[in-house]
C-alpha cells in the first residue's frame, strides 16, 4: 500500500487587537480603533520534524559559484549545520553515503503554473488568469492554488523544493503570485513561504492584445504602454493619500500596484522583445520601482549588457522559440549570453508542468550549445547558480535559501550523478532538514490526495 507523508501543521494565526479605553468616555469621544496591521492569509508553514542528516563524501555544488569534493553537508534543526571534510554529527543523526553522488541546493522555478492550472488541465481546473480587464492586480494567484495538484509531487521528483505560482500573463497586470514551499499539504497556507515578498505578474507583447484587441483594448502595444502608466499614475496618488493620513476607501488593485512602488511587490515580467524589455525599463524608471525579471525573454540575448547594468534577471527557456511572432528570434545561447560568465543574473525556467521536472537537464542544454558556439565553457558550480541562487535573488528570497550556507533553510537535493547528465536522477530531496523524497524508498514518495486510489502507471 502506497504510504504518505504525515504533515505537522502548526496553525499561527493572529488575533485582534486589543484595546483599553476609558470607560468613562462617552460613545462619541471613544477612540477609534486601529487597523489589524496582521498579514492577510499568514502562512501557516512549519518545518516537519526530523533528526540530523550527515549527507558525507559528496561533490557538493554550494550555489556560489563553489564546488567542493569529498565534502560533507550536516542538516541539523532545519538548516544547514556546516559543510567541510570530516564533519561529525550527533549519535542521533541519519547518516547518509553521498560518495560518488553530488549534493545541490534545493532548485527553485520561479515561473510555475502548478495549482492554478493544475492536473488534470481541465476547464474546471483552469484557475490561472482572470481575464474580465487588463488590469486584475487586485487578484492574488494563492486563491486560486490547490495544494493536491499531482504535478507539485513530480516536481517534487525533479528537485523542486520551491516555486513561485503566478497568474497568467493575458492581463497588463495579473495579479500577484506567491512562493510556495514544495510540500504536501492540504492547504495553500500549509505551504506558503514564510515571509516571502509577493511577485505581481505583469504581461507585454502579443497575449495582452490578443485577449483585449476585441474586449476595448489595449489592442496595440502604445496602448498596452498607456495602460501601464494611467495604472501607475492612479497607484501614485493612492499611496499619497494613505501616507497622508485620509485614505479613503482600500483599493486592492492599486494596494498591489503601490507596493510596487514601494518596493515591498516583485514586478515579474512576461516580456519577449529585447525592445519591450526597453520600454519597461523606461516605464520603471519613470515611476521609480525596481523590476525583479524579465520572464521568457526570447530576446534578453540582445539586452544581455543593459540588463546585468540594471541588476534585472533574466528568466528564459533553454531552448523554446518560434511559436509566435515574438518568440520568432530565439537563440540556443540566450540564457548564457545573459549570464556573462556570471556578470549578469541568468535564470532557467519551466513555466511548464512537465519541464519543472528536468530543469537540471533544460540547464544542461545551455551548457552544451554554449559550448558549441564556442564560448567559454560552464562549469557545473556556475549553472547550479541558475537553478537555485538565482531565481532566490529574484524572488527576494537568497538570504534564507538557494545556497548551502550555514543557516540557511536545509533544502537540498542528492543527486545519482552530476546533475548536469542526460542521465541524472534527484535520489533524495530534503526541505527544512526533513527527507520528503527518495527514490528508493516508496515510504518517502508522497502521493496527492487526488491520487489516491488511483491504478499507479509504469
Amino acid at each position: 500500500m502506497t504510504k504518505t507523508l504525515s504533515l505537522a501543521l502548526c496553525a499561527a494565526l493572529l488575533g485582534g487587537c486589543a484595546h483599553t479605553g476609558d470607560t468613562k468616555r462617552s460613545a462619541t469621544t471613544a477612540t477609534t480603533p486601529k487597523p489589524d496591521t496582521s498579514p492577510a492569509f499568514p502562512s501557516t508553514y512549519q518545518p516537519i520534524a526530523s533528526p540530523p542528516v550527515l549527507i558525507s563524501g559528496a561533490t557538493v555544488l554550494v550555489g556560489d559559484g563553489r564546488r567542493l569534493e569529498n565534502a560533507d553537508v550536516l542538516l541539523q534543526d532545519g538548516k544547514i549545520a556546516a559543510i567541510g571534510t570530516g564533519l561529525s554529527a550527533p549519535a542521533d543523526a541519519i547518516r547518509v553515503d553521498g560518495q560518488g553522488k553530488w549534493v545541490t541546493p534545493g532548485l527553485i522555478d520561479i515561473h510555475s503554473h502548478l495549482g492554478v492550472y493544475a492536473s488534470p488541465g481541465v476547464r474546471a481546473s483552469s484557475d490561472g488568469n482572470e481575464a474580465v480587464s487588463p488590469n486584475t492586480a487586485q487578484v492574488w494567484a494563492e486563491h486560486s492554488v490547490w495544494p493536491q495538484d499531482p504535478g507539485l509531487i513530480t516536481a517534487l521528483a525533479g528537485g523542486i523544493t520551491t516555486l513561485q505560482i503566478l497568474p497568467g500573463s493575458a492581463n497588463l497586470f495579473g495579479g500577484r503570485g506567491v512562493t510556495l514551499k514544495n510540500v504536501p499539504s492540504t492547504t495553500m497556507q500549509g505551504m506558503k513561504f514564510p515571509g516571502a515578498p509577493y511577485g505581481l505578474k505583469m504581461a507585454c507583447g502579443e497575449n495582452p492584445k490578443r485577449v483585449y484587441g476585441q474586449k476595448g483594448g489595449p489592442s496595440t502595444r502604445m496602448g498596452s504602454m498607456a495602460g501601464y502608466r494611467a495604472a501607475f499614475i492612479d497607484a501614485a496618488e493612492y499611496a499619497r493619500k494613505r501616507k497622508s493620513g485620509s485614505p479613503g476607501k482600500r483599493d486592492l488593485k492599486l494596494e498591489t500596484l503601490a507596493g510596487v512602488l514601494d518596493g515591498s511587490v516583485l514586478p515579474q515580467i512576461h516580456c519577449y522583445r529585447a525592445d519591450e524589455m526597453a520600454n519597461m525599463i523606461d516605464l520603471s524608471k519613470e515611476f521609480g520601482f525596481k523590476i525583479a525579471a524579465f520572464h521568457h525573454g526570447v530576446e534578453a540575448y540582445k539586452l544581455a549588457d543593459t540588463l546585468a547594468a540594471e541588476g534585472i534577471c533574466g528568466a528564459l527557456w533553454a531552448d523554446w522559440w518560434g511559436f509566435k511572432m515574438e518568440a520568432f528570434d530565439g537563440i540556443q545561447e540566450n540564457v548564457a549570453i545573459v549570464d556573462r560568465d556570471g556578470k549578469g543574473c541568468a535564470i532557467v525556467h519551466s513555466d511548464s508542468d512537465e519541464g519543472i521536472q528536468r530543469l537540471n537537464q533544460e540547464s544542461a542544454k545551455v551548457i552544451a550549445n554554449a559550448e558549441r558556439a564556442g564560448m567559454n565553457a560552464i562549469t557545473p558550480e556556475h549553472a547550479i547558480r541558475w537553478l537555485t541562487a538565482n531565481p532566490a535573488k529574484a524572488m527576494g528570497i537568497l538570504d534564507q535559501t538557494g545556497t548551502l550556507e550555514e543557516g540557511k533553510m536545509a533544502d537540498v537535493v542528492l543527486w545519482n550523478r552530476n546533475p548536469f547528465s542526460s542521465y541524472a536522477l534527484a535520489e533524495q530531496v530534503y526541505i527544512d532538514g526533513a527527507r520528503l523524497y527518495d527514490r528508493n524508498d516508496p515510504a518517502h514518495r508522497p502521493v496527492s490526495d487526488f491520487m489516491l486510489g488511483q491504478e499507479a502507471t509504469p
